[in-house]
């Protein structure tokens, strides 16, 4: 668990509906997984996973029962960042607003540090 001078991640709340959403089709137990990969047109990128365990070294970010698990590498890439969802022209996805990311690209899911 990040310590208190840790910026903490947040899930809105449009976020943590849509997190419910895609786990009511799953089987019981599955998780959204977040993590950070190096690759993508900026340097890294993120990554939404479905999954069925939890790790000893896993952040879990909840919002009105809905929980995201964080890998304890890729939450350090990701100090103090809102995760969103959106629904606009150029379609629906998870938006990550990231203050550690110095750029990022128009895809919305590659950004540098």
């Amino acid at each position: 668990m990040p310590d208190s001078g840790t910026p903490p991640i947040t899930l809105t709340e449009r976020a943590a509906q849509r997190v419910q959403a895609i786990l009511s089709r799953e089987p019981e137990q599955s998780v959204l997984r977040i993590s950070v990969n190096g690759g993508g047109c900026s340097g890294f990128s993120y990554a939404f996973d479905i999954g069925q365990e939890k790790n000893a070294d896993d952040i879990a970010v909840t919002r009105d029962g809905a929980t995201v698990l964080i890998d304890a590498v890729s939450v350090e890439y990701m100090k103090g960042a809102t995760i969103d969802f959106v629904d606009d022209l150029m379609g629906q996805s998870f938006r990550i607003e990231n203050p550690m990311a110095a750029s990022g690209c128009g895809c919305g899911t590659s950004f540098s540090l």
